[in-house]
């Protein structure tokens, strides 16, 4: 552990984790204030608030292939730093309108979509500038420090947030939100620069998008986890932004269970990274898909009706699966994928992981309306756990292995030397 702790010893390294760490605490400030925020305005309803989530899904989504060339091309400390000022534009605005007790859902949606723009600028820098501030022997605990940075800040942001909304409403959560990002750019900019080879002139983006498909397409284990989260996506965004923040404030007391709900799944993110820093599965994606099944449980109990201390601990449950996974899955795609093509090969996979969440989002205010909000729920459950079911059927995603650990020298004897090319 103190190994992997002296991580954050190293300038860049430490630059990098405290602008993700900030990030992610304005992000908690965001989902439970725009929840909340939208649903308080007149006339607004589950209709209204699936306008907006859309509005923010959208864009983030048709965005993330560009973002992906844009982050191989460019210097991904400056993509990163634009990414986190876009966000603080877009959340300063939304707080200002919600405070000034003037907000057109026309100029939300506007403001949401650049929250959108933003994701899809930062999502695939992430993948690649980890390879570029750690040791590729230290990429699973690099990965792990920085989604326990991240899960810290969002469980102390879910709490603020809700206390914030309760206390003087979501217009200063937002605002504190926007705060918050600026510090998180000062940060990104600290990280620096990695020189990385040149490419041919002229190469186009199109050429730049073929060159990531094919290292995309190249892997099974990749696109059929992929594929399963496209269905998972799907369920979850209308679950997670519509449906779950509706059956709280109509039967769990409002902004301030739904907080305790998020909070439930963040302290399980938290706790989830902390055992992915230590565990070394041999199969790494079994595992993980293994893991994402539990991503259900929350939306399962929320259908059922479960009292809402039991649907807190189904959100630690999930919160503890999907983030081991997480670091499972991005650090086999950071030692399975070149570097020069890591960003792009993370823009196909966040692409295809989030094309149908729009989808869901917008499905999810009519179903609660037609179905009822408890039976959507229920279907959406159903979804996420058939989708691990299907990507099991993958042998790739079954047996592919992750590199031996090389065996500790004891002190006083020499080791061979190892190519740092070898796989």
């Amino acid at each position: 552990m103190r190994e992997d702790l002296s991580l954050l010893r190293e300038r860049r390294f430490a630059s990098l984790f405290a602008a993700r760490t900030l990030s992610m605490l304005g992000l908690a400030f965001a989902p439970v204030a725009l929840a909340f925020g939208v649903l308080d305005l007149p006339g607004a309803d589950a209709g209204t608030l699936s306008l907006v989530v859309a509005a923010e899904a959208v864009p983030h989504v048709l965005g993330l292939l560009l973002g992906g060339v844009v982050a191989d091309r460019y210097p991904r400390r400056l993509v990163m730093f634009t990414g986190e000022c876009l966000s603080l534009v877009a959340w300063l605005g939304i707080g200002t309108m919600l405070l000034v007790g003037w907000a057109p859902i026309p100029l939300v949606c506007a403001f949401a979509v650049l929250t959108g723009l933003a994701g899809a600028v930062v999502w695939p820098v992430l993948s690649g500038i980890i390879p570029e501030v750690a040791p590729r022997d230290r990429l699973q605990p690099a990965n792990a420090l920085l989604a326990v940075g991240a899960n810290a800040a969002r469980v102390g942001g879910l709490i603020a947030a809700g206390a914030v909304v309760v206390a003087i409403g979501p217009g200063w959560a937002l605002i504190a939100a926007a705060a918050i990002y600026a510090c998180a750019a000062g940060f990104a900019w600290r990280i620096g620069t990695t020189p990385r080879p040149g490419r041919e002139g002229g190469t186009s983006v199109l050429a730049e998008l073929r060159e990531g498909w094919v290292e995309f397409s190249s892997r099974e284990w990749l696109w059929v986890v992929v594929a399963q989260f496209a269905l998972l996506v799907l369920a979850w965004q209308g679950a997670h932004t519509v449906l779950g923040p509706v059956v709280a404030k109509a039967e769990l007391g409002g902004a301030g269970a739904w907080s305790a709900i998020l909070t439930g799944e963040a302290v399980g993110m938290l706790v989830g990274v902390l055992v992915a820093m230590r565990i070394r599965p041999r199969r790494p994606i079994l595992v993980g898909v293994l893991l994402t099944s539990a991503t259900s449980l929350p939306y399962l109990l929320l259908g059922l009706g479960a009292p809402l201390p039991v649907i807190v601990l189904g959100g630690f449950v999930m919160g503890l699966g999907m983030d081991a996974f997480t670091v499972l899955w991005q650090t086999t795609m950071q030692r399975e994928v070149p570097p020069e093509a890591l960003s792009r090969v993370a823009s196909y996979d966040a692409f295809g992981s989030m094309v149908f969440g729009p989808v869901g989002v917008l499905l999810a205010g009519p179903a609660a309306v037609h179905l009822g909000a408890h039976t959507a729920l229920l279907v959406c459950a159903g979804l996420i756990i058939a989708s691990a079911l299907l990507a099991l059927l993958s042998r790739e995603v079954r047996t592919l292995r992750a590199p031996e650990v090389a065996t500790p020298v004891p002190e006083g004897s020499f080791a061979a030397p190892v190519d740092p090319a070898a796989p």
